[in-house]
């Protein structure tokens, strides 16, 4: 008679086995990225195989249920992998259609260096705000930004924190952005109760950007500006790139796609068609070249014997393409690899409630919430599990404290949202870098808005500021859903 496979039963990880896969990660990124200057996807893939050793091995899982979670991870990533697709083809054929070029143009003429970095930072948050959409304004307004910088002597990893400064507020504060509608739903507040109430931590850590990106532009208005530069660099842009006013069609429409609500994948497609249209209208070339340029980006061919003015125009201007973006696109695709086998083991949630009991009071329970955000920004490398997983573990603990819903929705945006792209693998992370140009951890020091605002939502709580307590009805809803759970 024969006997019956033996089911092994699964079980909730330990502490410490939850954390080994963390360690892991410590370790191999330490020796991949610092030893051997290597690049942080190996790592991620050995860390992973650690992970799924210890749910195999240790908690019981099998195979394909840990390869089920990976992708169901994967998938939450993929809209982001398909986008950065997307905007690598539109960064290479607005290069070539000339959109890119005559926006530099123009604001050369515009942007002086005293004002630049305030200045970049008010249009991103407009931008950001009327788009709810960071992405896409660092993919407009924020690549020509960069080039203006540099063409006035603004180094381009300053640009790029102004940009994403100004990208992450407006993103934040609109209503039209998906973290700001994700972030409310997970702890059972309202939309607009959820935008007003981050206006009291978002609003003055905006002020101190803006005020600290002030103190660093008057740095840069000291340097005297190098008018026959300027006019070399617009000289030249003019000699190989036919501009016109024109040009600026394409992010108009692309940013009023967005606004009406056109979904981010076609709204950047139609951006993509309209930089090819330009590209054979107004820059003559074949249709053969907008599809090298689509995939392979644009090139800018200098000339023998090219000045320094030349140089800079080609570093500026070859870039994009599709296939610019694949190391990016499986820096992503590693990263929710690790982040999938820990959240779909619970080994992630492990890690979040054993932070909970280090929760005393108000301002200990907003740290400890921010931390996990930002951890869960590291480890899952994705904003959207930095909102969703610390939600999911501290709705009670808020409620427990008689703490209104609105105060959680706000502090998973103060360190989930706000933080993404500070980490270099995380989606968020991966595409501003990729977007702009800029390594991560380049811009890092210079993303100030990111920086303090966490800080300052830290430091409202331990005061006890701005930290309304539950209605009735918010009360009376809580208790609704647990019943119903």
């Amino acid at each position: 008679m024969s006997k019956e496979p033996k089911v092994r039963q699964k079980r909730e990880a330990k502490l410490w086995e939850a954390f080994l896969p963390i360690l892991a990660l410590i370790i191999f990124l330490y020796i991949g990225l610092v030893i051997f200057g290597a690049d942080a996807h190996i790592p991620l893939v050995m860390a992973s195989a650690v992970a799924v050793f210890v749910a195999v091995f240790q908690l019981g899982y099998t195979w394909g249920e840990i390869e089920d979670g990976i992708l169901k991870t994967i998938n939450m990533g993929m809209q982001a992998v398909i986008i950065l697709m997307i905007v690598g083809m539109l960064v290479g054929t607005w290069i070539q259609g000339g959109v890119v070029p005559a926006m530099i143009f123009y604001g050369l003429q515009i942007l002086s260096p005293s004002i630049f970095l305030i200045a970049t930072v008010l249009i991103c948050s407009v931008v950001a705000l009327a788009t709810g959409s960071s992405w896409t304004t660092a993919s407009t307004v924020g690549i020509a930004l960069i080039g203006i910088g540099q063409g006035i002597g603004i180094p381009a990893p300053v640009a790029a924190g102004a940009i994403i400064s100004g990208a992450y507020f407006g993103d934040k504060m609109s209503p039209l952005s998906d973290t700001t509608n994700l972030a409310p739903a997970m702890a059972g507040s309202t939309l607009f109760d959820h935008v007003k109430h981050m206006i009291y931590t978002t609003g003055p850590s905006y002020i101190i950007s803006l005020v600290i990106f002030g103190v660093m532009g008057a740095k840069y208005a000291g340097q005297e500006l190098d008018y026959a530069a300027i006019n070399e660099l617009l000289a030249i842009i003019q000699a190989n790139f036919n501009i016109s006013i024109l040009m600026l069609i394409p992010p108009v429409a692309v940013i009023l796609m967005v606004v009406f609500k056109v979904p981010a994948i076609p709204g950047l497609i139609g951006g993509v068609i309209l930089g090819s249209f330009f590209g054979m209208a107004f820059q003559g070339v074949s249709f053969g070249d907008i599809l090298s340029a689509a995939n392979n980006g644009f090139e800018f061919t200098v000339s023998d014997g090219a000045g320094a003015a030349e140089i800079m125009i080609a570093d500026l201007l070859t870039r994009g393409g599709m296939q610019s973006m694949m190391w990016t696109v499986s820096l992503i695709i590693c990263a929710l690899t690790f982040g999938g086998v820990l959240e779909s083991t619970g080994m992630l949630g492990i890690v979040a409630s054993t932070l909970l009991k280090f929760a005393k009071g108000t301002g200990s329970l907003v740290t400890i919430t921010i931390f996990t955000s930002i951890f869960i920004n590291i480890i899952a490398a994705d904003q959207y599990l930095s909102i969703v997983v610390p939600g999911r573990m501290y709705k009670d603990a808020y409620a427990e404290r008689g703490l209104a819903p609105r105060n959680l929705s706000r502090t998973l945006e103060d360190g989930g949202t706000i933080t993404s792209p500070l980490i270099p693998w995380n989606t968020c992370g991966a595409f501003m870098s990729g977007a702009l140009g800029v390594p991560t951890v380049e811009y890092i020091p210079y993303c100030v808005l990111n920086i303090v605002n966490p800080l300052v939502s830290i430091t409202l709580a331990f005061l006890g500021l701005f930290q309304p307590k539950m209605s009735d009805e918010e009360r009376a809803a809580y208790e609704a859903t647990k019943v119903h759970a």
